[in-house]
């Protein structure tokens, strides 16, 4: 499948996880949090460290949330990431998005393993979003 191809794939979805979003308006996991929320798709945010993030529930892992993620979004370490991957498989999403900076060559190779879908290496979903948004 082109990258274009997975792209519009995972902009028709619907239900995403950010992992790693920040209570600071500053971060771009914020910025991207509230363009998934006003681009009308179900988003929900993950960080162990927050109890709201944007006036909505904070969840500290992906077990915690309370519907079926199909896109799991990652801002994290890549080391991070990388732990996320295996809760994402059991979890059975099959869509991960990983932010610049968050990805590695071994989250991405595991998660192909696993069978997911995986964007990473440069591209951008806040920018994506705020592209379909103004078309």
């Amino acid at each position: 499948m082109s990258l274009r191809a997975l792209i519009d794939q995972i902009a028709a979805l619907q239900v995403f996880a950010v992992a790693g979003a920040s209570r600071s308006e500053e971060k771009e996991s914020h910025q991207l949090y509230l363009a998934l929320r006003s681009s009308g798709k179900t988003v929900y945010a993950l960080n162990p460290n927050a109890e709201q993030i944007a006036g909505d529930p904070c969840y500290a892992a992906l077990d915690n949330v309370p519907e079926q993620i199909e896109c799991l979004v990652t801002v994290t370490q890549p080391e991070i990431t990388e732990a996320l991957l295996q809760e994402a498989a059991r979890l059975n999403i099959r869509y991960v998005w990983m932010q610049p900076g968050s990805e590695s060559e071994a989250a991405i190779h595991r998660a192909q393993a696993w069978g997911m879908q995986v964007v990473a290496n440069g591209a951008c979903l806040k920018e994506t979003i705020l592209e379909r948004a103004a078309a």
